[in-house]
């Protein structure tokens, strides 16, 4: 599964303008990398872009905050991964950022992020998604995770999921589509 790191205070991104070679490629891979040996050679190809260049743009946009990260995202529902638990963990904000770190590391968690209170009603400040094969395998993750926080922690409760949602992240058209704003 792929791991989400627990950003950092200083992951804002700094000024970085798309050109037109960035902006194909992040359309031409919207819906994932090309299944093939060599994606970045079949990327190239579509393109008419070396894959030395492919990749080295890719690179560039995530040193530069635009990407967080090329990563396989797996379809966990078909992995058998049908509980999804959002484990919520009240933890002492002195201690917030070093434990979302360690909980992010975590191989079970899919991410993990801080969040602000909403007190009196909503008392956690710390996210975790587990996945599992039963709701008792999240809880024993979830408790996994309980023990590793040990005093930081004064609550948690998990969410568990009743609904599957479409997921889909940032969309771009492509440029001269008649409904793009640009």
């Amino acid at each position: 599964m792929s791991v989400s790191t627990f950003p950092s205070e200083q992951d804002a991104a700094p000024d970085y303008r798309l050109s037109a070679r960035d902006r194909q490629l992040i359309v031409a891979t919207q819906a994932g990398l090309p299944l093939s040996s060599d994606p970045w050679a079949t990327l190239g190809r579509q393109l008419n872009m070396p894959a030395g260049e492919v990749l080295a743009r890719f690179r560039r946009m995530q040193e530069a905050g635009v990407l967080r990260r090329l990563a396989a995202v797996p379809d966990h529902y078909r992995l058998g991964y049908r509980f999804n638990g959002m484990t919520v963990w009240d933890i002492s904000d002195q201690a917030v950022s070093e434990m979302g770190r360690q909980v992010g590391a975590q191989p079970f968690v899919s991410h993990c992020y801080r969040r602000p209170r909403h007190l009196p009603w909503w008392t956690y400040n710390l996210f975790a998604m587990v996945h599992g094969t039963s709701r008792q395998e999240v809880e024993s993750k979830a408790g996994q995770i309980r023990e590793l926080l040990g005093e930081t922690c004064s609550g948690h409760t998990i969410l568990y999921s009743s609904a599957i949602l479409k997921k889909t992240g940032l969309r771009l058209k492509k440029q001269g589509d008649p409904s793009c704003s640009e």
